[in-house]
């Protein structure tokens, strides 16, 4: 079925359609969707380079790389003819498929300015560089239109396995303001990608993340779990790190070095310490005016970067630090914020710990 976007101005009891215009240049699209990946809907991404050159010598629009260390490859349809450019999407594929890390690497230097990919990976994503990336790929057609010949080519290779989407954008002007509309082939939120390759890491189910307690004058486990929070700070990273955290995800509190003390639900996403606020006894508290164990936890409370940054938590189940579970073979990294994907650790966990989200919500 071919996807026809429609945006309507309401005026009044007045609706009058906005008619599609033709961006300016199919180049401006392209440095667009380069310093706004977002726009994409393909989740947070990181720039690997644009107009990325093959072994072919051909050029590939925007290549792009995610916090799992997948590559996504974005081609635009610029004057090809849709099955041109889907063809070329799959040339490109399979190119891409046999990148090495330090291909990738050297990819991301020579559209940096030298700069590495390692840094830059971690600082965007508050996480480390995986050890290995390009395990899997996605391939992203951006469109205005498609024949149904050629939505029925994708949705084919699709069923086979193909990892191909098609992304229309229909461009708008309004009283001289600029829109861009949006729309997905196979929305990737309902119908996700499938998968290029055998993954070598579990898929994550959207829930479940380990989350590093690192003790030391500006946070205490204690503390944490008086007053309902995780937190992490003092660098841009922890900031990011924090941020992933997103109400109604579920936290495993580690203490790294002694073990699992903690699980529980997030209430609410990260604020800087000075904003958070403490239900108590005389009522709602900033928590920098309740005694801490943790001495140092407003230091550096008015710098954006260096502020400790605070997820509310309301815990289902935790233990003092002498009761840290661990077992050999947990999951365990120096991420502070990561996807809990080990199976033998989401099978374990939940028979040590009260994890039952179902029953903490009953209660409320």
């Amino acid at each position: 079925m071919t996807v026809k976007l429609g945006i309507w101005r309401i005026d009044g009891d007045r609706a009058q359609r906005l008619p599609p215009r033709v961006i300016d240049s199919e180049e401006r699209l392209e440095r667009i969707l380069e310093s706004h990946l977002d726009i994409l809907g393909l989740g947070d991404l990181l720039s690997i380079g644009r107009q990325v050159i093959t072994e072919f010598g051909k050029r590939i629009d925007l290549l792009a790389i995610d916090e799992q260390g997948d590559l996504h490859l974005i081609e635009l349809k610029r004057d090809k003819t849709p099955r041109d450019v889907v063809a070329q999407a799959l040339e490109y594929g399979f190119w891409i498929r046999g990148l090495s890390t330090e291909d990738v690497v050297g990819l991301y230097a020579r559209h940096h300015e030298g700069k590495r990919l390692e840094t830059a990976f971690s600082n965007h994503f508050g996480v480390n560089f995986p050890e290995q990336i390009n395990t899997d790929h996605h391939l992203a057609i951006v469109a205005t239109e498609m024949t149904t010949s050629t939505e029925q080519i994708v949705d084919y290779l699709r069923g086979y396995g193909v990892p191909i989407n098609v992304l229309f954008f229909e461009y708008l002007l309004d009283d001289g303001r600029e829109f861009l509309a949006r729309s997905w082939l196979s929305d990737p939120d309902v119908e996700p990608a499938p998968s290029a390759t055998t993954r070598r890491q579990p898929h994550w189910n959207g829930v479940d993340f380990a989350v590093a307690v690192g003790e030391s004058e500006h946070r205490n486990w204690d503390d944490m779990r008086q007053y309902g929070f995780v937190s992490a700070g003092h660098g841009p990273k922890y900031r990011k790190a924090m941020a992933r955290l997103f109400e109604g995800a579920r936290v495993w509190a580690m203490i790294p070095g002694t073990g699992y003390v903690g699980v529980g639900k997030v209430l609410a996403p990260a604020v800087a310490v000075r904003d958070f606020i403490v239900a108590a006894d005389a009522g709602d508290v900033p928590i920098l005016g309740l005694p801490l164990r943790a001495e140092a936890m407003g230091a550096e409370s008015h710098d954006e970067d260096l502020s400790e940054y605070v997820v509310r938590v309301r815990w289902i189940d935790s233990r003092p630090r002498s009761e840290a579970h661990w077992e050999s073979g947990m999951f365990a990294n120096q991420n502070v914020v990561a996807r809990l994907t080990q199976p033998f650790t989401l099978q374990r966990l939940p028979e040590i710990f009260d994890a039952d989200f179902d029953a903490e919500e009953e209660e409320d």
